[in-house]
């Protein structure tokens, strides 16, 4: 993650596992004073990634947010990257909520004058980091799990602007059911920002690839661009090639 230490990151990771992890403890695992680990514990603190009370501190985000953040970290990670590529200076893109998706920003360092709007918490510490980009993030009500604001407020204020990419996840992909997950409330931002947008790109790793989730988000033949990792299925890439959807292997 863009503006903490590699210590900052361990002691997120053991902060996330579940387990109990009073500053001994950490200061044991991790072999640095009490001391330090304070220090990085109130710095954790004010860039929000941790909160702390009355002597003990838990990671600021859901636990099945983490989880799903930590699965698959590289494959998601060269998706981010090469969806970035797609983006140059002074576009206006919109990023929906997700752990590949939020990693997008990671990678545009360096661009200049690029607007985003999202619906993700996940990524605002890289834009916090990056004056290059200039960031709205959409009102709405936060769902933990997701690391997301959505609902109608979340829709409303989708609606006001028109981008040239939109890049978006999806929690399951079959030919036969097109792009599904688990909460409305996220298909249903994903399907405004989509119909903002003059390309749709999909960012998905090859975990998603079978499965189907409860709400279906849109047939495959609405997608423009997919950008996933080398494990996809080479048959189900031609078939969707044929389609129409232009696939990009993240190397």
């Amino acid at each position: 993650m863009v503006g903490i230490s590699s210590r900052e990151e361990q002691i997120l990771e053991l902060l996330r596992s579940g387990e109990e992890y009073p500053v001994n403890r950490l200061s044991q695992v991790l072999g640095v004073s009490a001391v330090t680990i304070r220090g990085d514990l109130r710095d954790l603190d004010a860039k929000g990634l941790v909160v702390r009370s009355h002597g003990s501190v838990v990671a600021a985000s859901c636990p099945q947010s983490s989880r799903r953040d930590s699965s698959n970290t590289q494959e998601k990670e060269l998706i981010a990257k090469a969806a970035a590529s797609l983006v140059h200076d002074g576009d206006c893109i919109m990023v929906t909520n997700g752990s590949t998706c939020s990693l997008i920003a990671r990678y545009l360092f360096g661009r200049k004058n690029v607007k985003i709007v999202t619906n993700s918490t996940l990524l605002l510490p890289y834009g916090r980091a990056n004056t290059g980009l200039d960031i709205t993030i959409v009102g709405g009500e936060y769902r933990p799990q997701a690391e997301a604001l959505v609902g109608p407020a979340a829709i409303a204020q989708i609606e006001a602007y028109h981008v040239s990419i939109t890049f978006f996840g999806t929690d399951g992909i079959t030919l036969e059911h097109g792009l599904t997950t688990a909460l409305i409330e996220n298909a249903q931002v994903v399907q405004r920002m989509c119909s903002q947008a003059t390309r749709r790109v999909l960012c998905v790793d090859s975990s998603k690839v079978g499965n189907r989730g409860f709400v279906r988000i849109m047939p495959v033949t609405e997608i423009d661009t997919i950008v996933t990792d080398s494990g996809f299925p080479k048959d189900l890439a031609s078939q969707l090639e044929e389609l129409g959807v232009e696939v990009i292997l993240a190397q």
